[in-house]
């Protein structure tokens, strides 16, 4: 993309945001697959690291997906072994979820990974720019009254 003087009138933002989050989403998808990660796992992941022990329930609601979505994503997790779901002592028909060791590393792994994408990604910006790149997105995000998992409902691999 060449940058070159810019008309008032050809000032709009959103195909441009659209690109940033285009070229984002390749780059992210592409440093998160070596680690056997897609960006719906690593949005769970940091749930469960943020939240400590959650219900199955509890998780499907906090990630705004169907409950029986939450079951495939957890049976990736649990399978390379980032989760574990045991029955809660309290309600033995509910399972709680909790990330392991090995979860918590390789989540470490992914969002170090993922800042290096977001260096290439944005690569053109000074630090003092990509902080003010972040502060007006969360500004605009907020003044919106959208939060990050409304945002991605409806994406099957939401990055944030």
């Amino acid at each position: 993309m060449a940058a070159g003087p810019v008309h008032q009138r050809e000032r709009h933002s959103g195909a441009l945001l659209e690109y940033l989050a285009r070229r984002m989403r390749v780059r992210s998808e592409s440093v998160l697959a070596p680690l056997g990660l897609r960006p719906r796992h690593l949005v769970a992941l940091t749930v469960l690291r943020d939240t400590g022990d959650i219900s199955q329930q509890g998780l499907a609601s906090t990630l705004q997906i169907d409950g029986t979505n939450v079951v495939g994503l957890l049976n990736d997790l649990e399978t390379a072994g980032l989760v574990e779901r045991r029955r809660s002592p309290e309600d033995r028909r509910r399972h709680v979820v909790a990330i392991t060791p090995t979860g918590s590393k390789r989540l470490n792994e992914a969002e170090c990974a993922l800042a290096t994408a977001e260096d290439d990604v944005l690569g053109g910006l000074q630090p003092a720019e990509r902080d003010q790149l972040y502060d007006l997105l969360r500004r605009a995000t907020s003044g919106a009254g959208i939060t990050c998992a409304e945002a991605t409902a409806d994406d099957p691999d939401p990055l944030c």
